[in-house]
């Protein structure tokens, strides 16, 4: 403790709107970088609490004896060393459902955006090409079938989405599900053969790692279009550029990279391709969603009372 105000290490950069919200409650301390070589004096040592707001590694578990939880300002996890939490007993929780509806938007904002030709078609209106030809007609959007991958809360959300595009919904996850009426299908490569749009909605991790391979993208086919609002690792990226160069599919609309913030030039350089600085869940409501969900676990965590939303206890 700092005072009367519980010391709260923040790993990875913060705005400096949200920064104030955490510090009206919390001796907040900043670790950019989740090194924790770079942490103030004495902090490692005493602070019992960390915000993941960047990756959290078994060297900075492993630096801070005290740290009894790990507050993740977002659903996904996969950033944290959950088997150093787990040794430890340091407890892990999330903020679900913040993020659902906004990230279910930017599924369609990138489908719209590629399968509508936004981006190009800007760019052709603001060139002055259309003085001198129309733009080509391209694929209509609405009625086309939709294969979710994943079908957790963000699925659920894109599935009620596409209801209003008048798309059937199809879906692979690990097990069928018993409260849905959507066709279920037991590969990635069998869902994307039966659909026209892939969006991709599960987690990251060692299991789904490359999901979505030449395969899958092979069995989407030329007219098909991927979205990706998951994690970046779920789609093997090469495989994914060499079917976007041969244009053995129509396109992609990217919100995540296998190395972000780093894009592959090969990828920039497409035009059959739409890339967001993966700000799916990035609007002003979701992250005060989130951190007022954080700052609930925290207090939660300081005043000994059951967290609200632990993945991890």
């Amino acid at each position: 403790m700092s005072g009367t105000r519980p010391d709260v290490v923040f790993v990875g950069p913060v705005p400096d709107w949200l920064r104030v919200q955490y510090e009206a409650d919390f001796t907040l301390h900043l670790l950019p970088d989740g090194d924790p070589a770079t942490l103030p004096p004495g902090v490692a040592d005493r602070a019992e609490a960390v915000i993941a707001g960047g990756p959290i590694s078994q060297a900075l578990v492993t630096a801070m004896p005290k740290l009894k939880l790990i507050a993740v300002p977002g659903a996904g996890y996969d950033r944290v060393d959950v088997p150093a939490a787990n040794a430890r007993g340091i407890a892990v929780t999330n903020a679900p459902g913040t993020t659902d509806g906004c990230v279910a938007d930017m599924v369609f904002a990138l489908l719209l955006a590629v399968g509508r030709h936004i981006v190009t078609g800007d760019a052709y209106a603001r060139s002055g090409k259309w003085m001198q030809a129309s733009y080509p007609l391209v694929p209509r959007v609405f009625g086309k079938r939709m294969g979710i991958l994943g079908l957790g809360r963000i699925g659920m959300a894109i599935a009620k989405r596409a209801s209003g595009f008048d798309m059937p919904v199809s879906y692979h996850s690990r097990r069928k599900r018993d409260d849905v009426d959507f066709p279920w299908y037991p590969t990635p490569a069998a869902l994307a053969e039966a659909v026209d749009y892939l969006v991709v909605a599960t987690p990251g991790g060692a299991e789904t790692r490359h999901l979505v391979n030449a395969e899958v993208l092979a069995a989407l086919g030329p007219k098909g279009i991927v979205v990706n609002i998951g994690r970046g690792t779920v789609i093997d990226e090469a495989a994914l550029i060499d079917a976007l160069e041969r244009k053995a599919i129509a396109g992609a609309g990217l919100d995540v990279f296998e190395e972000e913030p780093f894009i592959p030039p090969r990828l920039v350089a497409l035009e059959n391709v739409v890339l967001m600085p993966h700000r799916g869940g990035g609007t002003i409501e979701t992250w005060q969603e989130v951190c007022d969900m954080v700052k609930a676990n925290l207090h939660a965590h300081f005043q000994g009372k059951p967290l609200l939303s632990p993945v991890v206890a």
